[in-house]
């Protein structure tokens, strides 16, 4: 009987790694017919093929700017519009929440939005009217639900489920958190608390650092893996930035680790030192590429968080992101969809960077540009042509002061693989808009099932 057990486990091992692997390869290919989505979604997200109609921007609202309220900005980016390089609808949410990271569901009829002040999460509606979203729920109970959790980060689709990490804790306000699970309508289904020292459920601890932290997450469906990287608490991220700088206790109180965690059960596998505050993780596309990026924002570095053929994972700093002494805090990076080239903005000097990563192990800076006084988040298309940025980093930490137009912003650019050439800004403060943050693409062809669409969505995992 025990022999039959033992059988019977192994063989649902295999289908499982069956399962997991062709999931994946079917992401990846359906993946590879898009030209338009951007290369950082979640491989089962339904994708957009050809040009994106919409950007949506998840904005910050400003006291006595405007309406002073946080809003969804939605900007046409179609040459092929009339209304092409204007805002067309700006929906406001109510109050300041310090609006920050927004993902669409996995059949992208929704865009989720947090806001890492209040806890509460806003859910759009962007199928009815692509090119007018409207809010359909709030979350109000994100803290009470999840049994502690502060600062919903970032949205992440899995298949019928959305993912949100935590920054914070509602006890102390520091670093230990956790992932949130709902439902795609926004019913709560789980908590997983990041592993830390003491309480790594499982995990196992591979470096000096455990500290239960939490930022990004980013899977990979082929290895039935999931990643999540770390950042800080409430009391640091909602501090002004010098008075923070200045402090050394509040200094210590940043991630110094990523996750390794199991996707199917969600249990935390291996905890990996990365040292330095590491943000957004960015997973290769290619089939037999088994590695992620990411960038430190304290030590301004890129890692490299890599699998060996027998599913342990291993973090190796490979390069330099301009002079760590002068602070250029890399935020948010941007991988090319064959895996070449890997997007890299440093916030403090306003300044894109790309870096050759055909060898992973290896990455070499091959292009820098300055694109304001401060940028945050940039999204490019699939195939590479276009890349927009926004500036916002946090309501405490933005700079003031600045040239008009380069201080809060909304820009678009052409990338013909040599150089960038600017298409249109929108200048957030003469609009009245506020601080924009977060981007995602719309598509009207996604809802209208007209030739070409290709909108795919991957089985449940």
């Amino acid at each position: 009987m025990n022999s039959r057990i033992t059988t019977l486990k192994s063989s649902l091992r295999a289908m499982t790694r069956a399962i997991n692997f062709a999931l994946g390869m079917a992401c990846v290919v359906t993946a590879g017919n898009a030209v338009a989505d951007e290369t950082c979604l979640s491989p089962y997200m339904a994708k957009i093929v050809g040009q994106e109609d919409f950007v949506y921007i998840w904005t910050l609202g400003v006291q006595g700017l405007g309406d002073e309220q946080d809003k969804l900005v939605t900007v046409d980016v179609n040459p092929a519009s009339k209304t092409y390089g204007t805002v067309i609808s700006a929906l406001s949410v109510g109050g300041r929440n310090e609006a920050h990271h927004s993902d669409l569901t996995d059949d992208r009829s929704m865009l989720w939005a947090g806001g890492l002040d209040t806890n509460k999460i806003f859910i759009f509606d962007i199928k009815s009217d692509p090119a007018k979203p409207t809010l359909k729920k709030t979350i109000t109970d994100f803290v009470e639900k999840s049994g502690g959790v502060v600062g919903p980060h970032t949205t992440y689709a899995l298949p019928g489920r959305m993912l949100v990490t935590g920054l914070s804790n509602h006890k102390d306000h520091g670093g230990e958190t956790a992932m949130v699970e709902y439902t795609n309508d926004g019913d709560y289904i789980a908590t997983y608390w990041m592993p830390k020292d003491g309480a790594l459920n499982g995990a196992v601890k591979t470096g000096k650092f455990a500290d239960g932290y939490g930022y990004d997450v980013r899977a990979l469906p082929r290895l039935n893996a999931l990643l999540t990287s770390s950042f800080t608490g409430w009391n640091n991220y909602m501090m002004d930035l010098g008075k923070m700088m200045a402090d050394p206790e509040a200094m210590k109180h940043f991630g110094n680790t990523a996750v390794v965690w199991d996707l199917h059960t969600r249990k935390p596998k291996q905890v990996l030192d990365v040292p330095g505050a590491p943000l957004e993780i960015r997973c290769a596309w290619g089939g037999t590429h088994d590695y992620c990026f990411t960038t430190t924002a304290l030590t301004s570095k890129i890692w490299l968080l890599e699998a060996d053929a027998k599913g342990n994972w291993t973090s190796q700093a490979i390069a330099d992101i301009g002079d760590a002494s002068k602070i250029p805090l890399p935020v948010d990076i941007s991988i090319s969809a064959d895996d070449k080239l890997l997007w890299v903005n440093t916030w403090n000097d306003g300044m894109t960077r790309l870096f050759d990563v055909s060898d992973p192990h290896k990455a070499k800076e091959i292009f820098t540009q300055k694109i304001g006084d401060q940028v945050n988040m940039l999204s490019q298309s699939w195939d590479g042509k276009r890349v927009y940025y926004t500036s916002s980093l946090l309501g405490n930490w933005d700079k003031k002061e600045g040239k008009a137009g380069d201080v809060q912003y909304f820009k678009a650019y052409t990338w013909d693989g040599e150089q960038l050439k600017a298409k249109f800004a929108i200048d957030f403060i003469a609009a009245k808009l506020g601080r924009p943050h977060q981007m995602r693409f719309g598509a009207r062809a996604l809802y209208a099932a007209q030739p070409g669409a290709d909108v795919h969505v991957a089985a449940q995992p």
